[in-house]
């Protein structure tokens, strides 16, 4: 990403003039006067403008339109996924980094770095802290001075052993007025949900019993954002990591950070204005800083969090893993081209964050109203067939319903809907080749990436379903696996790196290039890309299906006048009027230059 570095005084007057009238403005929005009566917004503004830094520091200069282009590519990672008998888990992965990598990522995203006591980081004990256990500030500085680094700002809860909730209980700073109780008849039947569990936790505190407002698990107790105290504390935490080097915040499930009663407590527009405070905040402080939110929700919900143009400048493209998992197991595009007919192009300045894999699982709220429940129900019971775990949540109406398939990528797609077949690896990169040249930034997880199995011993280990898609390597183990060119982790990694790399030389592949999805039959998931200057073009052909496809050369409007090459074989194709046969799970990548 094209991050900028140079700063100069020039200016500076009038940019804080604009800066606390704007932070004013998102503030009147957050905390109304109506309910917030004595509150001084003008000098909350500047209390927050103080904590993010900008009063000590000279002003940056000014953002660029766009911080990415076709050569960005995202690693996601635990910090100690990786693992080397006497070595720090964040210095082996930087060994490997810059080993295996240095040449095919431009950032990496490790996810939650700090001390934690459960949802393996995801219940933050301490934000302003490095788990000792992974390593220090120091390594974390080492990552970002080689590739953008990626932090997860967890703002919707911390730990139930964190000192501010201990804190809260006790009544005292920083804590008191923290965390959300409610009476425990509180009606709540409204409230949306994502897991299994009864909302509320009960706990003694000083006074007695209080019933505090858990929404993941009852050791991630939920922050109260209508406490202006704590939005110091979060903008606070943002600048340590900025001086750490973290230039692209994941806003972890930010959807959920305001709570209303009588609503359903997510995508409160307070969420979205904290967000576009947020962004507010981070862009004068460091123009080559970008916000990621984070909501594993419906598709039209997630695409609320671009805002006008204001609020996140990526957002995780959640629906892309289950219906293009779904198409490869069904071998028909079908619901996937009709839901890429309906996105609407990232402006400049926004981006998608694609991803298929991840830590989690495959989202299923983001396949709702794009899948039927009867694709849904077969989706689920193939991938239970392929090893899978389905993971849980309360709907309103208070039937359980499936929230998440919890399986490895790799085994996801180790056949289809006829069962396992010899296709495993060739359906596997084809899905990556569909990522990879989608309009937006990708990611790849990094067990995608070597094509791990799922980890059913750990899940017995554990109890968590997601821990199926959370085995550690050894350095030396995974090192020789990869060396050796006939194991499948090889092959798997040599071909994602293969197309990563054509990929980062195309300026047709730049996130926000044009973007229009081809009809070519079911079988055949199609796109052109063209570039921002006009000067290439790809046409993306991606056989989904176990059989040949036979497409003719005459129905992609190829230009008689351009030479057409296939990036990933080299191929010339001079004579326009022929058909092509695209072998089960091929890709061709058809460009002018």
């Amino acid at each position: 990403m094209k991050a900028t570095s140079g700063e100069s005084l020039a200016g500076l007057a009038g940019r804080d003039t604009e800066l606390a009238f704007r932070v004013e403005n998102h503030l009147r929005f957050i905390y109304e006067s109506e309910h917030y009566p004595g509150l001084d917004h003008s000098a909350l503004a500047q209390t927050l403008i103080d904590a993010i830094g900008l009063n000590d520091k000279p002003a940056a200069t000014p953002r660029p339109e766009t911080l990415w282009d076709q050569g960005d590519v995202f690693l996601i990672t635990y910090g100690d996924s990786i693992l080397r008998e006497g070595e720090r888990p964040l210095k082996t992965l930087n060994s490997f980094l810059d080993t295996r990598l240095k040449d095919s990522v431009s950032g990496v995203h490790i996810l939650p770095f700090f001390p934690y006591s459960s949802d393996d980081g995801f219940a933050v004990m301490d934000f302003a802290a490095v788990n000792p256990d992974l390593g220090t500030w120091q390594d974390i500085r080492d990552l970002s001075g080689h590739y953008d680094l990626m932090g997860d700002l967890v703002i919707n809860h911390c730990s139930s052993r964190s000192q501010w909730f201990e804190n809260f209980l006790a009544d005292r700073e920083p804590g008191r007025g923290y965390f959300i109780d409610v009476p425990a008849d509180t009606d709540i039947s409204q409230v949306v949900r994502a897991r299994t569990h009864p909302l509320l936790r009960e706990v003694d505190g000083k006074g007695g019993k209080k019933h505090v407002w858990c929404t993941f698990s009852h050791d991630q107790v939920d922050l109260n954002f209508a406490n202006p105290g704590l939005l110091t504390e979060i903008v606070g935490i943002i600048r340590q990591y900025l001086d750490n080097g973290v230039r692209v915040f994941r806003l972890d499930a930010v959807g959920f950070i305001w709570k209303e009663l009588g609503s359903p407590c997510i995508n409160h527009p307070r969420a979205h204005e904290i967000v576009r405070l947020i962004r507010t905040l981070v862009e004068h402080a460091a123009p080559g800083a970008i916000i990621i939110t984070e909501t594993n929700l419906p598709n039209h919900e997630n695409l609320s969090y671009f805002g006008n143009g204001n609020e996140a400048h990526a957002i995780y493209n959640f629906s892309l893993p289950p219906l293009l998992v779904h198409a490869l197991v069904t071998g028909t595009s079908r619901h996937l081209t009709a839901w890429q007919m309906s996105m609407p192009p990232a402006r400049i300045g926004t981006a998608f964050f694609n991803f298929i894999a991840s830590h989690d699982g495959i989202g299923l709220r983001p396949a709702e109203g794009l899948l039927d429940d009867g694709d849904i129900e077969q989706l689920i019971e193939l991938m239970q067939q392929f090893g899978g775990r389905i993971s849980w949540r309360v709907a309103q109406d208070g039937v359980n319903k499936p929230y998440e398939i919890n399986i490895t990528l790799f085994d996801a797609l180790q056949g289809t809907l006829d069962g396992p077949d010899n296709w495993n690896i060739q359906r596997f990169l084809c899905a990556h080749a569909i990522m990879l040249a989608l309009e937006g930034i990708p990611a790849l997880y990094i067990h995608s990436l070597i094509g791990t199995r799922n980890f059913h011993e750990g899940v017995e280990k554990t109890a968590h379903n997601r821990t199926i898609n959370r085995y550690k390597w050894l350095f030396d183990e995974l090192t020789d696996l990869l060396d050796d060119p006939d194991n499948p982790h090889a092959r798997v990694f040599q071909g994602l790196l293969a197309l990563i790399q054509i990929r980062r030389r195309q300026p047709a592949f730049h996130p926000n290039a044009t973007h229009f999805t081809l009809h070519l039959g079911e079988q055949i998931f199609g796109f052109w890309r063209q570039s921002m200057d006009r000067t290439q073009s790809i046409f993306c052909l991606h056989n989904v299906s176990a059989e040949p496809v036979t497409v003719a050369l005459s129905a992609i409007n190829l230009i008689s006048t351009d030479n057409w090459t296939d990036l990933i074989t080299g191929t010339v194709f001079t004579d326009l009027r022929r058909d092509l046969t695209l072998n089960p799970y091929q890709t061709l990548w058809l460009s002018n230059r």
